[in-house]
């Protein structure tokens, strides 16, 4: 399916799937989101870059109610999971619609949260089968499918043991995935990865925006943000900074914070 993009490189005619609008966020007195925006459409894939501390990853867990926003406006695809009334109270989705809504989002992690007393095929039928109530043999059939789209069929009964990091992180994809969500979160999915594991954790992400999957992708691999997703995000003290397509960002920041911190990862 060929993209439709308007001139600023967004996606134009799609289904919008998540939009946040002035999130803020606090732990204490320190206030790690400060006014973030984001609109996203169905199959975009965004890069979300920027210094440790500035709140990319808070930015994450507070789209799928990992942490509660103090304020703001988030919907996905349509639905409203959080709003702040006229009072500046911010208010939640009830319960179960919450929890429909965000089993939308699959969470990819970036220390893999596998289950260690499960096998890898355990692993990843065990959310179907306990949330969605899927029958056993069906939850098995889809690990298995999802299994072979990550290379990993061969250690379908092997406990996590006995994984490297990168297959490790497949197989978190894989989980993430047999919960059929609409859009992907990855919170630096390769930064706990030697640097020659890296690269299989990436081809399956690679392969998964080839396929059209929405991908929000926190990083610090310039080349994946460079060559794989539409826009670039840079945040900085809690701000979205800049936001621009891929290519231009890279060619030609324009903030000089922007500037900055490419000079220092390229």
């Amino acid at each position: 399916m060929a993209d439709t993009r308007d001139t600023s490189g967004n996606q134009t005619g799609r289904q919008l799937m998540i939009r946040a609008s002035g999130l803020h966020k606090r732990f204490g007195e320190h206030e790690v989101l400060r006014g973030v925006s984001l609109e996203m459409r169905r199959g975009e894939v965004i890069a979300v870059i920027g210094p440790s501390g500035s709140g990319k990853s808070t930015f994450l867990r507070c789209l799928n109610h990992l942490e509660t926003i103090d304020a703001g406006r988030i919907e996905i695809e349509g639905e409203t999971l959080a709003d702040t009334d006229a009072q500046g109270r911010c208010r939640y989705a009830p319960d179960a619609e919450l929890r429909r809504i965000c089993r939308r989002m699959g969470m990819v992690f970036q220390h893999f949260n596998l289950f260690p007393h499960m096998t890898v095929l355990q692993n990843i039928i065990e959310a179907p089968m306990t949330v969605k109530g899927t029958a056993r043999a069906v939850a098995v059939q889809q690990a298995e499918a999802l299994l072979a789209k990550v290379g990993l069929s061969a250690k379908r009964d092997a406990y996590p043991a006995r994984l490297s990091g990168g297959q490790k992180q497949r197989v978190a994809i894989a989980r993430a995935l047999a919960m059929e969500p609409d859009i992907m979160l990855f919170d630096e999915p390769t930064s706990a990865l030697d640097p020659e594991l890296t690269g299989e954790v990436l081809r399956t992400m690679r392969a998964l925006a080839d396929e059209h999957m929405t991908m929000l992708v926190v990083t610090h691999e310039m080349g994946f943000a460079r060559e794989v997703a539409n826009r670039v995000i840079f945040m900085d003290q809690g701000q979205i900074v800049e936001e621009r397509p891929a290519a231009e960002f890279f060619a030609d920041p324009q903030h000089p914070r922007s500037r900055a911190f490419l000079d220092s990862m390229l």
